[in-house]
């Protein structure tokens, strides 16, 4: 099965279960816009639970806001959206259709790195266990042809992105026969500027309305609130501010499902710090956000940095968290050293001093800042594309399951009376009465004690807790185990201290070493 169908099948199964919807369907959709359904929203709600504790309760220096949507338009301007929040667009003339120049180059990337791995994946074959890879990397003609090709291609890209030069942008695409995926041509429009916020009218009428937007970022909340927070806080430096909140981007190219979306949810923290210690304090930050994500243990070979070779015009440095989805390593977290850009600019914009008071310094100054910013919705796909397994089992039998971590799944105890009779069903409701007050826990009667397990399987659940005969004779029920289908029998007085020690957040916290 290719990494394509793979991800097909998980689209799929994302709907066929209740995670994901596309939004307005029985109206045929609307682009990049999607809506979570209700396994989706409760395993989305643990993932931003699993970052805000980390980021909050673990953190003492560390406290959360929740900005409006609306802000005064002057923040944008102040922010350098409204000049310079674009994407470099290109048509192709015989399709119609839009892309971003810069992720068509992207691929094309992406397309010799796979070239080289097939190189690279022959030579193994070929070699059995005595291949190495790193010397095989470095002396075969063709993968140093393939990459000395992407690497002058790169050189060029970066150079184009820094001087803001769309007709290189262009040529590149066209010197690397970059064809129109829905057309096969290379008919292409020349590259253009498309500013990416949403504008909407606020006012009693419309000819007294102003313009304003829909924010394309939660940071500048927390920037225009940064006085707020540590006048009534008693915050002293080094100290962070986090929020999770919806932002909206007027993306041209939405794709991969719920990868890059018109409408996203963001989880960021601004550290702020005094000016000269940002890089040591944005290393630690690196180290800290990736064990974040390791903690999940979804394999660390999976995860690297991504240094940016395109700086953004506040950063000082920049590099990504990328995970290996079935479309290949992509930006889940970024962390950015964002300078004093931002808390200077609003400064400069408002007129008001923003600047904090050092008292060990004896002198007032501007914090620098580093962020840490995820996408919740990506966060989203990378837990599930890790979690999707199919499992050929003994007798031919086939399973799919999804082995999230059991913090984070939707469902964490699913009981199941074996039949619907003899008491089984109400001493199962009992369990269920027991344990939902701590956990989301559902009870299922319909069916196979085996479809059941599949269901469950399915949608991620832990525990699975079967009601049959020898329960009425002695409390104990049997308990099945989600990744490892192994059985046991316990005693109803001990599930709930069997589902706290498994599904417990303080397992995944104490990997952290915070």
């Amino acid at each position: 099965m290719t990494q394509e169908e793979l991800f097909k099948k998980l689209v799929a199964h994302c709907k066929e279960y209740g995670f994901v919807f596309p939004s307005s369907e029985i109206y045929d959709g609307l682009g990049a816009v999607y809506d979570y359904g209700q396994n989706g929203v409760e395993l989305k709600n643990n993932i931003k639970r699993y970052w805000w504790d980390s980021m909050v309760k673990l953190h003492e220096n560390i406290v959360g806001i929740d900005a409006a949507i609306f802000m005064h338009p002057k923040t944008w301007e102040a922010s350098g959206h409204v000049g310079a929040f674009n994407d470099p667009l290109i048509d192709n003339r015989d399709s119609k259709k839009r892309y971003r120049a810069d992720v068509l180059v992207e691929d094309w990337m992406a397309k010799q790195d796979e070239k080289m791995q097939k190189e690279v994946d022959k030579a193994r074959k070929r070699f059995g266990e005595s291949f190495n890879e790193e010397q095989y990397r470095s002396t075969s003609p063709r993968v140093l042809e393939i990459a000395q090709k992407k690497q002058v291609v790169l050189d060029r890209f970066t150079k184009a992105l820094n001087d803001n030069d769309l007709e290189e942008l262009k040529q590149i695409i066209l010197d690397c026969e970059i064809v129109c995926p829905i057309s096969g041509t290379r008919n292409w429009t020349d590259v253009r500027q498309f500013n990416l916020m949403f504008s909407t009218q606020m006012g009693s009428t419309a000819e007294g309305a102003n313009t304003i937007y829909l924010r394309p970022e939660t940071a500048q909340g927390i920037f225009v609130n940064f006085l707020n927070v540590q006048k009534t806080g008693r915050m002293k430096l080094p100290f962070g501010i986090a929020q999770i909140g919806k932002a909206f981007r007027n993306e041209i190219v939405a794709r991969q499902f719920i990868f890059r979306m018109r409408e996203f949810e963001q989880m960021e923290m601004q550290f702020f710090v005094q000016p000269g210690t940002e890089m040591e304090w944005w290393s630690k930050w690196k180290e800290t956000r990736m064990a974040w994500h390791r903690a999940l243990g979804f394999g660390d070979e999976n995860y690297r940095f991504h240094d940016h070779e395109k700086l953004a015009h506040y950063a000082n440095a920049a590099t990504d968290v990328e995970y290996n989805f079935p479309f290949g390593f992509k930006e889940v977290e970024g962390i950015h050293s964002r300078t004093d850009f931002d808390l200077g600019r609003h400064q400069e914009f408002s007129g008001k001093k923003i600047q904090y008071f050092d008292a060990e310094r004896g002198e007032s100054y501007v914090p620098y800042v580093v962020e840490t910013s995820i996408g919740v919705d990506r966060m989203f796909l990378q837990v599930m594309s890790a979690a999707y397994t199919e499992e050929q089992l003994e007798g031919g039998d086939q399973r799919v399951v999804l082995k999230l971590p059991a913090a984070l799944a939707p469902v964490k105890v699913a009981v199941l009376p074996l039949v619907k009779k003899d008491g089984m069903p109400e001493v199962a409701r009992k369990i269920v009465d027991e344990l939902k007050y701590d956990y989301n826990v559902v009870y299922d009667e319909k069916d196979s004690v085996g479809k059941r397990y599949r269901r469950q399987d399915a949608v991620g659940t832990p525990f699975c807790v079967t009601v049959d005969g020898q329960t009425l004779e002695d409390q104990t029920v049997t308990v099945r185990h989600r990744d490892s289908m192994q059985q046991e029998r316990v005693a109803i007085s001990d599930l709930k201290r069997m589902v706290d020690q498994e599904c417990s957040f303080a397992r995944l916290f104490k990997k952290l070493n915070l």
